[in-house]
């Protein structure tokens, strides 16, 4: 689930630039403005796909009223 916020322009360069300076000592070069681009792309889809399992682990309270509930297939419909 993406959000539909995008980051404005200054704050897009501001994360670019501390990536660069946080990614650099780390690898040993310099990194360019595409490298750390793609780094805050990946490490952004990591945490997603983390939030999701964490989500879709989350046992549903049995008053969650949000889905509604359909037979099992084997079940028949009662007043038929």
């Amino acid at each position: 689930m993406k959000s539909s916020v995008k980051p404005s322009h200054a704050a897009n360069d501001n994360l670019i630039n501390r990536t660069r300076e946080v990614w650099k000592p780390r690898l040993g070069c310099d990194l360019s403005r595409e490298d750390a681009r793609q780094i805050v792309e990946n490490v952004t889809g990591f945490f997603a796909i983390l939030a999701e399992w964490s989500r879709a682990e989350m046992p549903v309270p049995a008053n969650d009223t949000t889905k509604p509930s359909t037979p099992d297939a084997g079940e028949v419909p009662h007043g038929s």
